[in-house]
């Protein structure tokens, strides 16, 4: 039997009362008294709200994408959804981010739905993530399913791993942009959607 050390297993998934318990010990830890009355439930709450946070891990964006149209009387603009509001979690200390996506795209025949957009964004916000990593996943994914012409992700968000612990730098906004095809080679197109989502002038 051929095995390759690089491969990796994914690990069991733990029972519902398990995940309940690591919370139980968790709050143990931080120094309080489970029993207590405000507390008795919270383990089961914490839980259902990782399922809500976390449900990017059952969504898939691909299939969000797989419907697209064609008859658009040959429209071939640019197409930009911006402010796209996302609650994701730093896959490093697990505290919320929270921001906005700028989703653009030169479309090559066929178009999506803006909703759809939304929800690649969605899929991909709701695990836990770096910022960079999640800008560019949101980026291929539009690019290797739609194949337009072009791809651009600008992403805004503040950190709270780093406004509400560490070194508490407040009112900071981390901005990550991921560039494919026309976005990347064009400068006219790359400015064209820099325009666009620019809601400050």
């Amino acid at each position: 039997m051929n095995s390759n050390k690089n491969e990796r297993v994914k690990p069991r998934k733990p029972s519902r009362k398990q995940a309940e318990e690591a919370v139980r010990t968790l709050l143990l830890w931080a120094g309080e008294d489970t029993r207590r009355e405000g507390l008795l439930d919270t383990p089961k709450r914490v839980v259902s709200a990782y399922e809500d946070w976390f449900s990017g891990y059952r969504d898939d964006p691909v299939a969000a994408l797989a419907r697209t149209f064609e008859e658009v009387n040959g429209y071939d603009e640019m197409i930009v959804l911006r402010d796209i509001e996302f609650e994701s979690h730093c896959e490093h200390h697990m505290a919320p981010i929270i921001g906005h996506a700028h989703v653009g795209y030169l479309p090559n025949n066929k178009v999506v739905g803006i909703s759809k957009l939304a929800r690649v964004v969605d899929a991909f916000a709701r695990r836990f993530q770096v910022q960079e990593k999640m800008t560019a996943q949101i980026a291929n994914c539009i690019q290797d399913v739609l194949s337009p012409k072009g791809v651009g992700v600008i992403i805004e968000a503040a950190h709270q791993c780093m406004t509400t612990r560490g070194v508490h730098k407040t009112n900071v906004t981390m901005v990550t942009s991921q560039m494919l095809g026309t976005f990347r080679t064009d400068a006219r197109t790359r400015a064209e959607f820099l325009r666009m989502i620019d809601t400050r002038r």
